[in-house]
């Protein structure tokens, strides 16, 4: 289930082959070498980096290995019954128009928020010189349980977490610019790096016939 890592370029809209408009996320993906192999995994690295820029521990892991610097570096699962070898690239090739993906990523950071924006409350009254429309109101029972229980929702920080969205469409291969299009949104912002692996709920999903069933036959007299 080998996937690659990517940079989020942006939103477009081009036009499917029967004439409709479709929203796709632009994902500037590979080449991502390949830079270590374990039993499991394999870590990939992606968009050049400066040495300078590096620390020294890191640099030298990848002068060791005589590959370029990269900035993002992550580990993904193996695609089985494949050979895996230290320095070659994954393409944006490994996916085809017609694949289903999953991509994660940092969703973009709203800052600090209200439990109605945060958790969709409904609020409370409007009228009648209403001073509790967007607070937040009880919280818990003074006696039993006589606490808030962990995981309330509350006004907090919202965003910024990482996110990830399932059985996207892949509309278009860009090998040459190394560029895919993937039908709607993916978490993030602009510049922001992401995972885009096969999706999990797709794979090894096979459309079998509907079985028919006869009708007992009866049975003669």
């Amino acid at each position: 289930m080998i996937g690659i890592l990517g940079k989020k370029i942006g939103m477009t809209q081009i036009f499917a082959e029967d004439g409709s408009l479709v929203g796709v996320t632009a994902i500037e993906a590979g080449p991502c070498p390949v830079l270590a192999i374990n039993d499991k995994n394999v870590q990939l690295g992606f968009d050049l980096a400066k040495e300078k820029n590096l620390k020294k521990p890191l640099a030298g892991y990848f002068k060791k290995l005589n590959i370029a610097g990269r900035k993002f570096i992550r580990e993904l699962p193996k695609e089985t019954g494949r050979d895996y070898k230290v320095g070659e690239e994954l393409k944006v090739d490994i996916f085809a128009p017609g694949d289903y993906v999953d991509v994660s990523g940092i969703s973009i950071g709203k800052g600090f928020q209200g439990g109605m924006k945060r958790w969709h409350w409904h609020g409370g009254p409007m009228t009648h010189g209403s001073t509790s429309r967007r607070r937040v109101g009880s919280i818990g029972s003074s006696t039993t349980p006589g606490r808030v229980f962990r995981g309330h929702h509350m006004p907090g920080h919202m965003g910024a977490t990482g996110a990830t969205t399932q059985n996207l469409k892949v509309i278009k291969i860009d090998l040459e610019n190394n560029i895919i299009l993937i039908k709607g949104p993916v978490p993030g912002k602009k510049n922001s790096y992401c995972i885009i692996k096969k999706a999990i709920k797709k794979i090894g999903k096979v459309k079998t016939p509907a079985k028919t069933v006869e009708a007992p036959k009866k049975a003669k007299k």
